[in-house]
């Protein structure tokens, strides 16, 4: 019997590809939907367009930072520089307000001038389908073809990087969500920091990934969101046909990050984790990127390797290993 439920998140990838199966494709879709693809791509002569959409619906703090934020990253995950922004925003009957519309309004303006993006459009409407206010982002950028990166270098031996730590857009969440019980818990300090996560590190992988493309020697870059760690390895090996060999001990998780999942009792590679980068480069520009990335002020970190497919996606600690599959729950849903 047919299930009329699904579980919160990502539909499952092999139902995905069903529906994938029976599309077709103008010639001119270099890039087209995909299970681990950040964006599409489309050739436009000397030029490509990438083309991103992505919605924000764990938290409506902060709203129109996110949506800029989490669609740019996309585009700069293949190489190219994200440049115009549509916004479609759904607002529920209660509670809206002028000065909220304003608030939603000046956090999009606000991340796309710090991102040299210009807003072109979109939509707005108040429904009552809606509880609270929730915003579908589409970022448009361009990349030569030479630039673009679509992930076909990828090859054994080729050496997985992470950059920030984990997970910088999830601890934030739980922050604005759960403010009131954090408060019990922790210092001042600390919840000044879980606070001004998203703008420092920052959830935006821009810079990275531009600087990345244009110093190193990079097969794929991916920035994993739903899901976590965890969900973000496993999407850039099944989009790339490898598997993996990740060193726990040398993720890097963020001390507030560390401190709400043992809270809530989380694991933290599961956990949303937009400003982190995830990239695969050949071996020889380790040391070079890692430098740059150094001489920016970007912590960066060698977490492991790529393998032979039938290796599958494992996560090493000490004799334990821990065989990754796609994951449709973030952790993220036990707290909200």
């Amino acid at each position: 019997m047919e299930s009329n439920s699904f579980p919160i998140g990502k539909l499952n990838p092999k139902f995905l590809e069903e529906l994938f199966s029976s599309l077709s494709h103008d010639k001119r879709v270099i890039v087209g939907p995909g299970i681990g693809k950040d964006a599409a791509v489309i050739d436009f002569g000397k030029t490509c367009l990438v083309v991103k959409t992505d919605p924000i619906t764990f938290t409506s703090c902060n709203l129109g930072w996110y949506s800029v934020n989490i669609n740019a990253n996309d585009i700069a995950c293949l190489g190219a520089v994200p440049r115009w922004f549509l916004a479609t925003l759904l607002l529920p009957q209660e509670g809206t307000s002028r000065s909220l519309v304003k608030k939603i309004f000046e956090e999009v303006n606000s991340a796309c001038q710090a991102l040299g993006i210009s807003l072109i459009g979109g939509h707005t409407e108040v429904t009552p389908r809606v509880a609270h206010p929730i915003m579908v982002g589409e970022m448009i950028g361009e990349v030569s073809r030479e630039k673009l990166i679509d992930g076909s270098g990828v090859k054994l031996g080729d050496a997985i990087l992470l950059t920030k730590g984990i997970a910088i857009e999830g601890t934030n969440v739980i922050y604005q969500e759960k403010s009131g019980e954090l408060k019990e818990q922790f210092s001042d300090k600390m919840l000044s920091r879980m606070k001004n996560l998203i703008y420092s590190p920052g959830i935006s992988v821009l810079k990275e990934a531009l600087l990345a493309n244009k110093k190193g020697k990079v097969h794929l870059m991916h920035d994993p969101t739903e899901g976590g760690l965890k969900t973000g390895l496993w999407e850039m090996a099944y989009a790339s046909g490898v598997g993996m060999k990740i060193e726990k001990k040398k993720i890097p998780i963020l001390e507030e990050t560390e401190a709400v999942c043992k809270l809530y009792g989380l694991d933290p590679l599961g956990l949303l984790a937009s400003g982190a980068l995830l990239l695969i480069i050949d071996r020889g520009k380790v040391r070079e990127l890692c430098q740059i990335y150094e001489k920016e002020g970007i912590a960066c970190s060698v977490i492991g390797e790529v393998v032979s497919r039938e290796k599958g996606v494992k996560i090493v600690e000490g004799k334990e290993e821990l065989s990754l599959s796609q994951s449709n729950q973030d952790e993220l849903n036990k707290v909200l």
